[in-house]
């Protein structure tokens, strides 16, 4: 029998014309980036939702500043400190792993792209395993 936990529903974060925005759930059934969103300020949470929509609507963000290649396999939507992760499917999906403020300039932080790497890892086995109801 399979356990909540075992069988969630993806965690949609807008559904556009070109690509479903949606937040990466993990093994422990946690939504990092959903929680992150959430303890945001209401003004970064309405500038996120703006670059959800024109990525979901238009395929594309053209402002570097505000989605640009993270790291390898990973982009990320910029919100001046606030930073989300996420990765591409081939299933017109982007998946956003998990967010964090970044305080200095330069390349991301070493610890946030392993966190990526890891979130991406067990999202992607949840998937193929039939633990998340696709729809």
């Amino acid at each position: 029998m399979l356990t909540f936990l075992e069988c969630m529903e993806p965690v949609i974060a807008y559904r556009g014309t070109r690509f479903t925005i949606e937040f990466a759930i993990r093994a422990d059934g946690s939504v990092p980036a959903l929680d992150f969103y959430n303890q945001s300020e209401p003004r970064w949470q309405g500038r996120l939702n703006t670059l959800f929509k024109m990525l979901g609507d238009t395929g594309w963000i053209k402002n570097k500043e505000m989605f640009r290649k993270f790291a390898d396999g990973f982009w990320e939507f910029k919100a001046f400190q606030k930073r989300m992760p996420c990765y591409f499917r081939q299933d017109a999906r982007v998946v956003i792993t998990h967010g964090f403020t970044k305080k200095k300039e330069g390349a991301a932080p070493r610890q946030e792209v392993e966190r990526a790497q890891t979130i991406k890892v067990e999202y992607e086995e949840r998937l193929t395993s039939g633990r998340i109801n696709r729809r």
